[in-house]
């Protein structure tokens, strides 16, 4: 069967979808993305379509057979592939059904279709306007930048206010200005001091004085003599350029910090343009790619706008003062003014938090909806003798959230809940009620954890209680041995093993339960989507329970886990003293040794925590393996001090651990493979080398490893940065023992990716939407998120919006969707 033209609208539209959703393959009713586009390219190529092209064509149906196996970078480069030669084929066999004109000989190329710009449509080609062209339409592809909608909702990333600008001689520090001058000398150079950095350096003029600017550029590829030369080309002596940014005081008197630099080209000429104004944007651009090209393509496309259907009602934007969107389109690209932008940049940083609160409040009543998960008797035996064997008593917050749990779990719904608690607040005692719960049920129960420390230390915990009640209980990680690893299969298969604890290793195709009717995913976020789901795939419908010692803001929360019920436990078990948290400078450090000398002399141990393995040629950081030889050496000749990081092999990391617990080590020197899961109540001194480079809650959680017994117990934050900027980041773990205080000083002193402990943390990838800067917008769209499901769960009486739903939801939370 061949190939209709008609057919493309919907593959391209399948292609847009995937890439936006993650390159999850979780498309269609009928087939998942990649069986559906083996499938079109199983069928035969449109008529006339050229040889070299045909055998392309049939390439992608093989290589879409082995999408699933694909990695996401793969995926994401297949698809890009895919798109691009998808038009230029459209491209080619579009011009090919055109008759050459009869008055030119067959020696004269056919000039290209140029399009009306009265009739440019959203979903047309950007090679097809007269602006583009196939060269330039090719640069645009590797922005991912194929249609005229594309272009639209390509936002960019800053602005030049000429509204702001000052002249050079004008300029005081703490303001962020704009300047223009022409370029007076322009360098590019690699530093003697460092063979790995580039300077970029430009002295610029303007009638009342000079400036001199600096980038700066690590790696290698920035000091290759060829790219050095191309920079210099790209400002040439006597140009005028604009320049942006804070004014700072150096040595060299006021400069621009990392300044935005522009050459006023030839669409700049006519600042006062009507379509223009004097707020100029700046776009995220690649090596290659003109800012002249992307502003005169979008100026272009503007006439498009008007095809753009506005889903949010009418009375949903009345309520919450949101501009139309087809303004905020308008207007985010070229604002007359800064409160035009300020409208534009609300209502579409409103849509993206809106429709992923829809999203998440839709997925959560349909969850409400399933009714076919086990129901645990929440009292019981089990439960019974689990309280009587305490040597504790719990915490009122414990108290509350394992009721909150048990009544979860008393239901057919499953249970999708998120047990949030500060370092040593008792998150796993609820756990433990859980899959008591769940195995006095006839169920069995899994615990997942992210690195096999952590996962080791729960199994510990449970075995010590388990024993109690004569409940069997095994680990499972890469390192089980291969004999012990088919006797748990066996156990699983059976039955016989009701809990099982371990990490990625749960989710191996050989493991499968008999009745999985829990599941616990401790520190969620550490694990992909894709891992969830196939741990969950080895039950029925199983009740969830995910847990966290890294206490998250409420913006992250609703972001991260908007679908979720959430408890938290907001009150530390009695007899837990604050640890005294003290900020050092390096000159300082031999007061952090005498401080360990004393607690070692008096039968307590000690923690180093390095940042790094080995040292670093870059960066001036001090290294975990050659400080473990000083200070061994040196420092603290008489002690047994271990080393523990992460590229060590589990037998070695057991032994250093176990010989730390068990006090055949005073002190041990690690890198942040201790930050979670050891527990060892004897270690009152934690000291932390280069804190300035960590995190707030990172080093929250490091702190968190001490003051877990009943000695009073202290963290030294060793820092050597001089700028004021690290010393007050760092001051707030000394002012603060709450780590949601901490978390949220943190989300706004470095970003939410670093607040999870990682980049790639699952967070929704937004265009402009900051859970820094936009909270309120957050919760006023949460707010009307909530109204909209209450009152139409399925949004049947607003397809518009449904429709749009379906798009952004998909995009926005890419593969976070825990399906």
């Amino acid at each position: 069967m061949s190939t209709e033209l008609s057919d493309w609208i919907r593959l391209d539209k399948s292609l847009s979808i995937e890439a936006e959703s993650g390159y999850t393959n979780l498309q269609g009713n009928q087939y998942r993305f990649g069986e559906f586009l083996c499938l079109f390219f199983g069928k035969t190529p449109p008529l006339g379509t050229p040889a070299s092209d045909r055998s392309r064509w049939q390439s992608f149906a093989v290589k879409y057979a082995q999408y699933p196996q694909l990695s996401l970078s793969q995926r994401r480069s297949l698809i890009s592939n895919t798109r691009q030669f998808l038009h230029e084929l459209k491209l080619s066999l579009e011009t090919a059904s055109e008759p050459p004109p009869s008055k030119l000989p067959r020696t004269v190329p056919i000039p290209r279709k140029q399009a009306d710009p009265r009739k440019i449509t959203l979903e047309q080609s950007l090679s097809t306007l007269a602006e583009v062209g196939y060269k330039k339409g090719e640069l645009l592809k590797r922005l991912g930048l194929f249609t005229v909608k594309d272009i639209l909702f390509y936002y960019p990333r800053d602005y030049i206010d000429y509204a702001r600008q000052m002249r050079i001689s004008h300029l005081n520090p703490g303001e962020t200005v704009t300047i223009v001058g022409s370029v007076r000398k322009c360098n590019c150079f690699t530093s003697p001091k460092n063979k790995k950095l580039s300077i970029f350096e430009l002295i610029v003029q303007d009638n009342s004085g000079q400036i001199k600017l600096n980038r700066f550029f690590t790696g290698t590829r920035f000091t290759n003599r060829s790219w050095q030369e191309k920079q210099k080309l790209l400002y040439p002596l006597g140009s005028i350029i604009a320049a942006s940014g804070l004014v700072k005081k150096s040595k060299y008197g006021v400069t621009l910090d990392n300044p935005e630099i522009e050459v006023l080209d030839s669409f700049v000429t006519n600042i006062a343009s009507p379509k223009v104004g004097r707020i100029l944007p700046i776009y995220p651009l690649k090596e290659g790619i003109d800012a002249d090209l992307i502003r005169k393509v979008i100026v272009s496309c503007l006439g498009a706008i008007e095809q753009i259907r506005d889903p949010l009602p009418v009375a949903l934007r009345n309520q919450y003062g949101l501009i139309k969107l087809k303004e905020a389109i308008t207007n985010i690209h070229f604002p007359q003014t800064t409160d035009l932008l300020t409208h534009a940049r609300r209502r579409l940083v409103f849509d993206e938090f809106f429709y992923l609160q829809v999203g998440f409040l839709q997925r959560r009543q349909e969850q409400k909806q399933i009714k076919n998960s086990a129901i645990f008797v929440p009292e019981g035996k089990l439960i019974e003798d689990f309280n009587k064997l305490l040597p504790f008593t719990l915490t009122n917050a414990q108290k509350r959230v394992i009721n909150e749990v048990l009544e979860d779990l008393n239901s057919s719904t499953p249970m999708n809940r998120l047990v949030q608690g500060d370092v040593g607040a008792g998150k796993t005692i609820v756990a433990v009620f859980s899959i008591l719960a769940a195995i006095q049920s006839g169920y069995q129960a899994a615990l997942m954890a992210p690195t096999e420390v952590l996962a080791k230390q729960h199994y510990r915990k449970l075995v010590s209680w388990f024993n109690l009640l004569y409940l069997p209980v095994e680990l499972l990680t890469g390192s089980t041995r291969i004999a012990k690893k088919r006797e748990i299969y066996s156990q699983l298969k059976t039955g016989e093993l009701p809990l099982l604890v371990g990490t990625h290793a749960l989710i191996q195709d050989k493991v499968i339960f008999q009745r999985l009717g829990l599941v616990v995913i401790d520190e969620q976020h550490r694990f992909g989507v894709h891992q969830r789901a196939k741990l969950l795939a080895k039950g029925r419908s199983p009740h969830v329970l995910t847990m966290t010692a890294t206490p998250i803001p409420r913006t992250l929360s609703l972001t991260l886990h908007g679908d979720l019920d959430v408890s938290q436990i907001n009150e530390l078990p009695p007899g837990r003293q604050p640890i005294q948290t003290t900020v050092l400078i390096s000159k300082e450090r031999t007061k952090a040794y005498n401080l360990i000398r004393r607690e070692v002399a008096q039968g307590r141990q000690a923690y180093i925590i390095f940042p790094m393995i080995e040292e670093s040629e870059n960066l001036d950081i001090r290294a975990a393996v050659e400080e473990h030889k000083k200070i061994s050496e040196t420092i603290f000749p008489k002690l047994n001090i271990g080393l523990l990081h992460g590229r060590m092999s589990s037998v070695e990391k057991d032994e250093v651990l176990t010989n730390f617990r068990d006090d055949k080590n005073q002190i041990i020197i690690s890198t942040t493979v201790i930050e979670v899961g050891v527990d060892v109540p004897n270690a009152t001194v934690m000291l932390i080398e280069n804190a300035e480079r960590f995190g707030l809650s990172q080093l929250h959680q490091l702190r968190g490893r001490v003051g877990r017994g009943s000695h009073k117990s202290y963290c030294l934050l060793i820092s050597n940065s001089k700028t004021p900027d690290a010393r007050q980041r760092l001051s707030v773990l000394e002012q603060s023992q709450d780590g949601f205080f901490i978390s949220e000083m943190d989300l706004r002193f470095r970003g939410p990716g670093s607040v999870l402990g990682t980049r790639q943390s699952g967070l929704p990838d937004f265009a402009l939407a900051s859970l820094v800067e936009d909270q309120e917008i957050l919760g006023l769209a949460r707010t009307a998120a909530e109204k909209i499901v209450i009152a139409d769960n399925h949004l049947g009486g607003m397809p518009s919006l449904k429709k749009e739903l379906e798009q952004r939801y998909q995009k926005l939370m890419g593969v976070n969707i825990l399906t």
